[in-house]
């Protein structure tokens, strides 16, 4: 059994202690930003420099998975299948995952201007040739933008793609986004409506039907507590957003363990870092309560002067908690 099946078991039958909390790292921004997703390289001062080759992104997905922190590594079908070529995930414990719809609001690469409209349903993921590839879980994502047109056909959609993952024994965590464009609901609102509009699709399924877990927006501390609360057989996770200073990862870490959240699902965060395994380290300690988010940071930094790398910001900017949802938890 793969680590991440052992944490959710003993998650979903209230047995969650230290070292439980699940984190996956995101590296599925190709089927969104695409060739800058892969991050740029950094040059001696620290400013970024050139994005890196998909080859070079490759080695950095690898050598994740070979430090065995993380629990879930999340692609496209196309990079599992060279990550696979290249027999990363022969003996690891790691659970690969692939990014099984792409909707129209993730397309945000150079000069695309697709995401200012409401989002659309889009797949272009085959669940059968995933499964052949070696994957059985798979991330699908739902925008509700308050919009009957929109939202009805982001559904139908929905329970499409479930009675292909049955059909295909296809497993699938489902990321529900905060809404992409103005919906006519105030910002104090979008919290309780983003809750209510996913526990209210889920209604209608069965347990067999539904996810391993959620991947939603941090809305603040009482929008997450109340999606805990209201149903303990849901696992809910929490994505990374922009890429933030150090403190900001760090910090989203303890805050969103605090208040009830088991998984996090980080992209940027950790791909954009000046030491991703590093960050990742830290992450794990944070979420397992050895050290905190300010000591975190400091400890990134020591590292960094250490390895002899430039950090892209100084310490005193980086050890900042800058968005503004944690600054209020903090």
């Amino acid at each position: 059994m793969l680590r991440l099946d052992e944490k959710l078991a003993r998650i979903r039958s209230g047995d969650y202690r230290k070292g439980d909390f699940v984190i996956a790292d995101a590296k599925d921004g190709d089927m969104g930003p695409s060739i800058k997703s892969c991050g740029p390289h950094r040059n001696a001062d620290g400013s970024p420099g050139a994005f890196r080759t998909r080859p070079e992104f490759l080695d950095s997905i690898e050598a994740i998975v070979a430090q065995d922190v993380v629990d879930v590594m999340l692609t496209s079908v196309s990079n599992l299948e060279a990550l696979q070529e290249r027999g990363v995930y022969g003996s690891s414990r790691v659970t690969p995952a692939i990014r099984a719809n792409d909707t129209t609001d993730v397309w945000v690469f150079r000069g695309a201007r697709y995401a200012s409209q409401p989002s659309r349903p889009f797949r272009s993921a085959n669940l059968a040739e995933a499964k052949r590839l070696g994957c059985d879980l798979g991330l699908y994502s739902i925008t509700f933008n308050n919009d009957l047109d929109a939202d009805y056909l982001s559904l139908e959609h929905f329970a499409a793609f479930r009675a292909d993952a049955q059909a295909n024994g296809f497993r699938y965590f489902l990321e529900v986004f905060n809404p992409n464009v103005d919906c006519g609901l105030s910002a104090e609102d979008i919290p309780g409506y983003v809750n209510d509009a996913m526990m209210r699709c889920m209604g209608g399924l069965s347990r067999r039907e539904r996810p391993e877990f959620l991947k939603i927006a941090y809305n603040g501390p009482k929008a997450l507590e109340e999606l805990v609360s209201y149903d303990p057989s849901v696992i809910v996770g929490v994505l990374g957003g922009g890429a933030g200073t150090t403190r900001d990862c760090l910090e989203l870490i303890a805050q969103i363990e605090r208040y009830g959240a088991r998984v996090a699902l980080f992209g940027r965060k950790i791909n954009l870092a000046d030491d991703p395994r590093e960050m990742v380290r830290l992450m794990r300690a944070v979420a397992d309560g050895e050290i905190g988010s300010e000591e975190a940071t400091r400890a990134y930094h020591g590292t960094l002067q250490s390895k002899g790398i430039t950090p892209s910001r100084p310490f005193e900017q980086d050890s900042q908690i800058t968005e503004a949802v944690l600054k209020s938890a903090a």
